[in-house]
């Protein structure tokens, strides 16, 4: 399991990578290993100013169907359209071409709630 020293993570297994005012959002390598194949992302918040921990999609494996929350609060700028045709970017590449959205964050100071690298390792027992 990777944990990357970059970016921030929530107790519900998505990250965050912060670029100026702007962040991607997605879920980690553990969230992507527990759900196994990805078949579906379901983004209906495209356009809407979302609280922090406001679910803004939802994400469907072979196995079940999860709620995506929002790490910070913001607005819902992009989905990754690339998604779309090849949902299993998430299991392959969860950290790069697997961004599920793109945010302007409206309260970056949210992002002081969130876990380190370190801290979301201890969270998932690694």
């Amino acid at each position: 399991m990777e944990v990357l020293a970059n970016l921030k993570y929530t107790k519900d297994h998505e990250w965050i990578r912060v670029e100026g005012e702007e962040a991607y959002v997605g879920i980690t390598d553990f969230a992507q290993h527990e759900l196994g194949d990805i078949v579906f992302v379901d983004i209906t918040s495209e356009g809407s100013t979302l609280n922090q921990e406001e679910s803004f999609g939802s994400i469907e494996a072979v196995k079940t169907v999860s709620d995506l929350f929002m790490p910070v609060g913001g607005e819902v700028l992009e989905f990754n359209a690339e998604l779309e045709n090849d949902p299993a970017l998430i299991n392959t590449d969860p950290y790069g071409k697997g961004w599920i959205i793109k945010i302007k964050m409206t309260n970056p100071a949210e992002l002081d709630n969130l876990l380190n690298a370190d801290a979301y390792t201890s969270l998932i027992g690694l």
